[in-house]
């Protein structure tokens, strides 16, 4: 039976909180690419994808330790 995936923030590949990278892998994409994608979001939603982040920062769980 396959694991399910589960969307966690990165322990490893942080700048701020680890959210972009935990989505990258999430999405398995590269991780700058997901940071570009959210800088960008936050440019054109006029902040809104900066206040989405910040309440992921609190809603996504860290990664596993292992």
């Amino acid at each position: 039976m396959e694991e399910q995936k589960r969307l966690y923030r990165s322990r490893t590949d942080r700048k701020i909180a680890g959210i972009a990278a935990g989505m990258a892998e999430y999405f398995n994409m590269d991780p700058t690419m997901m940071r570009i994608i959210w800088v960008l979001l936050a440019i054109i939603t006029s902040g809104g994808a900066a206040l989405l982040y910040i309440l992921l920062i609190f809603i996504v769980p860290e990664g596993p330790l292992a």
